[in-house]
């Protein structure tokens, strides 16, 4: 009788965690919501929406959205006091998601992904930018990046992509013309705010193999750069 109350006693624990799971799992993946308002600059949309629960901001690549339209995100990054320069306006929270999805519960489709490939060019900018001196190439720093470790380098490129105010700071990709084995694109973060098109010096701590969670991983990153030129 003991054995059987024993028996007993752990199916009912196996019950109670496992409808708590599922409950827990439902929860996490509810994510629809309906949209109420659209803010739109140059990099991103803003989507005010509605859950069950409750009204909060996301934010996305630049797409075309309406109120009314009903979304399904997956993941994100929650900014909190987030300040959009081109809107002029803080945001309380603002949850940059990790990917979009249009249509209902049976079939959905991608709609935005962001990952730091959506971050970065997708292509070769046909850039030549010459070499000065107390500077390293992009090639030579994907060459043999362990050379450059937590060093402070001076790498000398033309800005293709500027994302600002991410993670509270701004992302920079650089190009100069020089790749090894097919990479051409150095990421950097500054505090500084610069214009696509221009040819710059960053001065930063290169930084290796980091991960930011949600997608947000780099073989090599030039930190905390600083303009030099």
């Amino acid at each position: 009788m003991k054995m059987k109350a024993k028996l007993n006693h752990l199916i009912i624990l196996l019950l109670i965690l496992t409808a708590s799971s599922c409950g827990n799992k439902a929860e996490n993946t509810d994510n629809t919501v309906k949209v109420q308002a659209v803010e739109q600059v140059s990099d991103y949309t803003y989507l005010l929406v509605k859950s069950k629960k409750t009204e909060f901001w996301i934010a996305v690549p630049t797409m075309q959205a309406s109120p009314g339209e009903t979304y399904h995100y997956q993941g994100g990054m929650l900014m909190k006091d987030f300040y959009s320069k081109e809107l002029d306006r803080t945001f309380d929270e603002v949850l940059f998601v990790e990917a979009l999805f249009m249509g209902d519960d049976s079939k959905v489709m991608p709609v935005q992904e962001m990952t730091p490939g959506s971050m970065a060019p997708k292509e070769k900018v046909k850039v030549a930018v010459e070499r000065v001196e107390g500077t390293v190439t992009i090639a030579e720093i994907y060459a043999d990046p362990e050379a450059y470790e937590g060093k402070t380098v001076r790498v000398k490129g033309e800005v293709t992509k500027y994302n600002p105010a991410i993670m509270e700071r701004n992302w920079v990709h650089l190009q100069d013309g020089t790749e090894f084995e097919g990479k051409f694109d150095l990421t950097a973060t500054s505090m500084e705010s610069l214009e696509v098109g221009t040819v710059v010096i960053l001065e930063g701590i290169l930084a290796l193999n980091l991960d930011f969670g949600y997608g947000y991983s780099y073989e090599v990153l030039l930190e905390n750069s600083t303009v030099v030129q």
